[in-house]
């Protein structure tokens, strides 16, 4: 996970963006439903549910044939 801050017009700094990276070891032929399920998860996710109107929140996946 990588934060990204800036800098406020008073000066003040505040989180801007998060980027989650997931590595999942997993069978390739089940890639539809791995990106069906990270396509809604933050949705689902009670932290991103309560900063998500202020901080954009991204993701990706390395996927690790399994």
């Amino acid at each position: 996970m990588v934060g990204e801050v800036e800098e406020a017009d008073d000066g003040v700094i505040h989180l801007a963006r998060i980027n989650v990276r997931y590595r999942l070891e997993a069978d390739p032929s089940r890639r539809a439903v791995i990106d069906r399920v990270l396509g809604f998860h933050v949705r689902k996710c009670p932290v991103a549910r309560s900063i998500g109107g202020c901080v954009t929140i991204s993701t990706e996946l390395d996927l690790i044939p399994a």
